[in-house]
């Protein structure tokens, strides 16, 4: 039986899928939150530093559908992207992801060097370690966590032009928040990236008890790990309320998936990561005010 064809979508609507828009938003969100904790306030760099994060999040998604494009045909979550539909020919997507990755640097430049080599850094990381290790290891996680944990520590620099301390452990709480929030997603789609050959949770035996204790201790350390910024005095009594229980809700969630090893509790788990970081990203930030 043949499947239904699919409709094709308006240009502006191909451009936003290939890019993956959604995901840059919630980047760049995390990017803002990291200039306004290090005290900025000006509204033209906050555009140049959500434009250019925009666009060079999008050349990075970009890319990695180019660089999957046979993959994703195999994937029911990614069989209906514009590549494998035929929506985009290589040559269009080749040239809107080089658009988007100069145009997005140059923003960022305006900033000042240290913002531009970051989102360098991100794109080449992301698209020429991470994006190919993923068929070879579940170190690619690892790998990922760089590039997914600068856009704090670039929207910091930002304002600052200087890495410190503070920018280091806005990176750190991304970078360790990363491994419960992207394997619960590999949890979920876990028998899809099997189709592809990605086999991206952090225990060879796949969806099993050894894969869920990783995913709740790493649970357990986000708890203390976000509580640094209010262990260094830098914000206040708020902070530590707030990361507390957001930090426990999100452990009950991991230990319920340690228990049941069930994906309905991974489910549960990869929304709540979803909330979690912008939410305590941005009591940060109105904490420090």
């Amino acid at each position: 039986m043949s499947e239904i064809a699919i409709q094709k979508p308006a240009a502006w609507k191909i451009y936003l899928i290939f890019t993956k828009f959604r995901l840059s938003f919630l980047v760049i969100l995390s990017a803002l939150s990291g200039y306004l904790f290090a005290g900025g306030n000006d509204y033209l760099e906050i555009t140049y530093l959500m434009l250019g994060g925009t666009l060079v999040t999008a050349a990075s998604n970009g890319a990695n559908q180019i660089w999957e494009k046979n993959l994703d045909v195999l994937m029911s979550r990614t069989k209906n992207r514009p590549l494998p539909q035929g929506w985009m020919t290589l040559k269009e997507a080749y040239l809107v992801c080089i658009f988007s990755l100069i145009t997005g640097t140059i923003l960022l430049l305006q900033l000042n060097m240290y913002s531009a080599i970051l989102g360098l850094f991100a794109f080449f990381t992301y698209v020429f370690i991470y994006t190919p290790l993923k068929l070879k290891t579940p170190w690619a996680v690892f790998v990922g966590a760089f590039p997914g944990a600068i856009p704090p520590m670039l929207g910091y620099i930002a304002e600052t032009n200087d890495f410190n301390l503070q920018s280091g452990v806005l990176f750190f709480v991304q970078f360790t928040w990363q491994f419960p929030h992207f394997w619960a997603i590999a949890w979920v789609l876990y028998d899809d990236y099997k189709k592809a050959g990605f086999a991206l949770l952090p225990a060879s035996s796949g969806r099993g008890k050894q894969s869920a204790f990783q995913i709740m201790v790493y649970s357990l350390f986000l708890i203390p790990f976000s509580l640094l910024p209010w262990a260094l005095d830098w914000v206040g009594l708020t902070t530590l309320i707030v990361a507390t229980f957001l930090g426990v809700v999100f452990f009950v969630y991991a230990y319920r998936l340690y228990l049941y090893c069930e994906t309905q509790y991974a489910r549960k788990l990869m929304f709540a990561s979803f909330v979690y970081l912008p939410v305590i990203q941005f009591v940060y930030v109105l904490d420090k005010i």
